[in-house]
C-alpha cells in the first residue's frame, strides 16, 4: 500500500483497471475528506452526505470500470463534478429546496421564534415557507441551482462558478435572473412576503 501513496492518480487508476482493488481504496482515502465536505456543504445533513458520497464513488467506479473515464482532466476535479451532479440529481428527485439547518441540526424555519408568535403568526409563516419553496421550484434549473447554492448553501459566486463550470459573470447573471423571476412569480401568484 505504501507504494501506491507515491503514485499519481492516473497510475493508480490504471492499476485499479488491471484489477488492483487497493488502487480504489487509495483514491478514496486521498480525496474522501474533500469530496464528503463538498457534498455536506450543499446538503447540510451528515447522513444524507454519507449516502451521496457513496453514490458518487459508485458512479466513479462504474465509469472507470466501463472504460469511460477520460484522463484529459485531473481526477479530483472530475470526482468533484460527479459529486456535484449527484447532489443536484438528489434535489431534483426530491422536488424541493434544501432546508436551512442551524448548528444543532434543526430546520431554521422550524426553530425561529418571534416575540409575538401566536398560532396565527405560526400558520402564516408556515404557509409563506411552503409558498416560497414551491415558487423556487418553478424557476429554470440553472437559476434554481445558483439560488440554492448561494442562499441555502452559503457558497460564494466564485465557488458556484467553479462547480457549475461557468464564469463568475454567468453565475451572477443567473442569480440576477433568478431573483427577478422569483419576484415576478410571487406577483403572479398574488403572494405577499413580509421579511
Amino acid at each position: 500500500m505504501k507504494l501506491l501513496k507515491n503514485k499519481t492518480d492516473q497510475e493508480i487508476i490504471h492499476l485499479y483497471i488491471q484489477g488492483d482493488e487497493n488502487g480504489l481504496k487509495e483514491l478514496v482515502d486521498r480525496y474522501k475528506r474533500k469530496v464528503y465536505t463538498s457534498i455536506y456543504v450543499r446538503v447540510k445533513d451528515s447522513y444524507l452526505a454519507e449516502d451521496l458520497f457513496q453514490d458518487t464513488f459508485i458512479k466513479v467506479i462504474n465509469t472507470i470500470k466501463s472504460g469511460r473515464y477520460n484522463e484529459e482532466g485531473k481526477f479530483l476535479p472530475w470526482v468533484m463534478r460527479v459529486a456535484y451532479n449527484v447532489v443536484i440529481d438528489h434535489f431534483r428527485k426530491q422536488k424541493r429546496a434544501p432546508t436551512i439547518v442551524n448548528s444543532d441540526g434543526y430546520d431554521i424555519f422550524e426553530v425561529l421564534v418571534f416575540s409575538d408568535d401566536n398560532a396565527e403568526n405560526v400558520m402564516v409563516k408556515n404557509q409563506i415557507d411552503k409558498d416560497l419553496k414551491r415558487i423556487i421550484q418553478l424557476l429554470p434549473d440553472d437559476q434554481k441551482e445558483v439560488l440554492i447554492m448561494r442562499h441555502f448553501c452559503g457558497m460564494s459566486f466564485k465557488e458556484i462558478a467553479e462547480i457549475t463550470d461557468v464564469s463568475i459573470n454567468t453565475a451572477l447573471g443567473r442569480m440576477r435572473y433568478a431573483l427577478a423571476n422569483l419576484r415576478r412569480k410571487i406577483e403572479e401568484h398574488n403572494l405577499t412576503f413580509h421579511f
